[in-house]
């Protein structure tokens, strides 16, 4: 497959967006409609039962924080529902880009047992569109995309690994999400189960030719373990502290000392943040923190231990932004997020 240029419009669910509209933070790793019930987890869930709540409370963040853009990763074998998605949109006034590829081996469905890697990546290609023309939209009859939706994802994630190693399984969807990141244009959002594998993954999407500042890692806040987080840094990937607020995983506190290790180490531009809101629990109409805790919780904290407006800025939508744009610092992937150009970055 050959390599394709980076799309700078956002692929959006209601259609594209150039990067220079996004004015305020993004979320960068959320679920907004999703079923792992088929894992056990009968709470696992968000759907229509769900849907007015999880509309009212990215519509009250958009009033209340500029909230800009969700980055919604349930991607195949994750109950995804791209019609749910372009309803909230559309209702909430908050942008959202959907994803593609496969969660860890777990949820596989059937599709992904039999097919090579190769074979699997030819599939997230004719969902995905190879055009390059940052379009989403739902657009009725047009047919491709997401199950015949006409909708377009615009990442590939969460892709996923379940331990220190992807299993042989995990080793062909992984393959794929970067073959396919590579055919299209689109960059890599990953599943660490409990922040572990991190290294794993990403030795493997780069051996497979995509570029480590195209790759996010996801979960890093759930390992404790500053060494690995500067390692990918380091390597030019994204190191993805998302998982904001889910103490019964991991302090808070505990995600702070991290991420101000990882800032203090120099790599301010290598960090996410989200919530990773993936059950109706979570939800604040059903007594959870919502995905308005890193706005009203844990970015005041990070202010507090001394973090200016820029970083917080940096953190929470140039970051993102150059991360689903495919930047690599250069001066049209800066401007567009609203940044002077990096010219130190990979």
């Amino acid at each position: 497959m050959d390599e394709r240029s980076p799309a700078r419009c956002l692929r959006t669910v209601t259609g594209a967006l150039p990067p220079a509209r996004v004015r305020g933070p993004v979320l960068a790793h959320e679920h907004l409609a999703l079923d792992l019930s088929r894992g056990g987890d009968t709470a696992a869930v968000l759907d229509g039962r769900h849907r007015a709540a999880v509309t009212g409370e990215l519509a009250a963040l958009r009033e209340e924080f500029g909230l800009a853009l969700v980055v919604e990763l349930t991607c195949r074998g994750m109950g995804r529902d791209v019609r749910a998605l372009a309803r909230i949109a559309r209702e909430s006034g908050v942008a959202v880009v959907a994803g593609t590829g496969w969660y860890y081996e777990r949820f596989h469905p059937a599709e992904a047992a039999a097919a090579s890697a190769e074979e699997l990546a030819g599939e997230l290609v004719r969902e995905i569109g190879a055009d390059g023309d940052g379009s989403g939209a739902e657009t009725s009859g047009t047919g491709g995309g997401i199950d015949g939706t006409g909708v377009r994802p615009g990442v590939i994630g969460e892709a996923g690994s379940g331990g220190d190693a992807p299993s042989a399984a995990e080793v062909r969807t992984l393959t794929a999400a970067a073959l396919a990141a590579r055919a299209t244009g689109l960059s890599v959002a990953t599943h660490a189960q409990l922040g572990r594998g991190g290294p794993a993954q990403l030795e493997l999407l780069t051996a497979a030719g995509l570029p480590p500042y195209r790759v996010s890692i996801g979960h890093q806040d759930l390992l404790d373990d500053p060494g690995v987080h500067r390692e990918l840094a380091s390597a030019g990937a994204y190191v993805a502290f998302d998982t904001v607020g889910k103490e019964n995983y991991r302090s808070d506190g505990a995600r702070l000392r991290a991420l101000l290790a990882l800032l203090e180490a120099g790599h301010a531009k290598r960090a996410l943040l989200s919530c990773d809101i993936s059950r109706y629990g979570y939800l604040t109409a059903e007594g959870g923190t919502g995905y308005g805790h890193l706005f009203r919780s844990f970015l005041p904290r990070l202010r507090a231990a001394g973090a200016d407006e820029d970083t917080i800025d940096l953190l929470t939508r140039r970051n993102p932004l150059r991360f689903l744009t495919g930047g690599a610092g250069d001066a049209t992937a800066e401007s567009a997020a609203g940044s002077p150009a990096d010219p130190e970055e990979p």
